[in-house]
């Protein structure tokens, strides 16, 4: 069984977004790690929120 690890998760998408692709969250936990992350990191990027998860788009 694969455990998946949330924090670890966060830092790969954040790390992707730092890259120039969007990131994708499910989950409200999920979009608030990434979100922290994204913040700790001092990127800029645009949040999107619809009823199927949470998008995260770089600013260039």
């Amino acid at each position: 069984m694969y455990v998946l690890n949330h924090k670890q998760m966060a830092r790969e998408k954040a790390a992707r977004l730092k890259e120039g692709y969007s990131a994708y969250a499910e989950s409200n936990e999920l979009a608030s790690l990434i979100k922290k992350e994204l913040l700790a990191q001092g990127l800029t990027f645009h949040e999107d929120s619809t009823e199927f998860g949470y998008w995260f788009i770089p600013v260039k």
